[in-house]
């Protein structure tokens, strides 16, 4: 595979420690095909500036508080999915459903039997979440409601590679888009958000029209596969934690996929 992205600076010394990090692959059915929410981040970030990319950051220590109120599978069987302990993997849905809130506006939440139908109401704690002002735990609790992790699938784990400066070990969510809910792009990491086929994403990448970094550019030839969400959320997923490795070859960028 190879990709013309540039090579970041490579840090000096031994190799960065990685830190935990979600992403959510935001989905919903249309007339023309499965669509993704993907985000255009602003130039000159620290990670993945310019990049086009799904929601999603690093994890808060407080992501793993264990009062939170939960429904779906528990984080037990997360921590199954994801090879990990059950306080990170408690750790990870939460940043997954924090994170999707803070930068889609999306809110992965509801009762026990209801998912939430509108997140107006919560904008400005969804600001506080943003500065750390509230945890996810302290919002729900205030706010009675239930995080939802049957909303969301297991898909991947991507691992940043030895070499850069900034690593992360990256778990990636699938999950539709709430009835009644919509995803917007308020966010500062942004510049440009929106919806879009996977395949037309692909196509705007190999055009030149955006940029891809290898674990979304692949996720997006998984999610084209499909014809709708509901098959994409029942797909069969077999976690690995994969590490790229990328290899300058003159203007163009060779990757290659290591299981790690």
């Amino acid at each position: 595979m190879r990709f013309d992205i540039p090579l970041r600076p490579e840090s000096t010394g031994p190799p960065v420690t990685p830190r935990d990090a979600a992403t959510v692959m935001l989905l919903r059915d249309t007339a023309d095909g499965v669509e993704v929410f993907l985000q255009h981040r602003v130039s000159g970030m620290p990670f993945a500036g310019g990049m086009t990319v799904f929601p999603g950051g690093g994890v808060d220590k407080r992501d793993a508080d264990a009062s939170v109120s939960w429904a779906g599978p528990p984080p037990s069987q997360w921590a199954e999915w994801f090879d990990c302990d059950e306080s990170l993997a408690r750790a990870l849905v939460c940043a997954a459903v924090r994170e999707t809130f803070e930068e889609s506006g999306v809110l992965l939440a509801g009762t026990d039997s209801d998912v939430l139908a509108d997140t107006a109401q919560y904008a400005d704690v969804r600001q506080a979440l943003v500065s750390r002002e509230v945890s996810l735990a302290g919002f729900l609790s205030e706010a009675k409601l239930t995080l939802r992790s049957d909303l969301l699938r297991p898909w991947a784990n991507w691992l940043t590679p030895t070499p850069e400066p900034r690593r992360y070990d990256t778990r990636f969510f699938v999950a539709t888009l709430p009835q009644g809910q919509e995803a917007d792009g308020k966010t500062s990491e942004a510049d440009s958000s929106g919806w879009q086929r996977a395949e037309d994403a692909l196509l705007d990448s190999k055009e030149g029209r955006r940029t891809l970094m290898p674990p979304t550019w692949i996720t997006l030839t998984e999610l084209a596969e499909f014809t709708s969400a509901g098959d994409i959320l029942a797909a069969e997923r077999s976690i690995q934690k994969i590490m790229p490795t990328l290899v300058r070859e003159g203007d163009q960028v060779r990757v290659v996929l290591e299981p790690q």
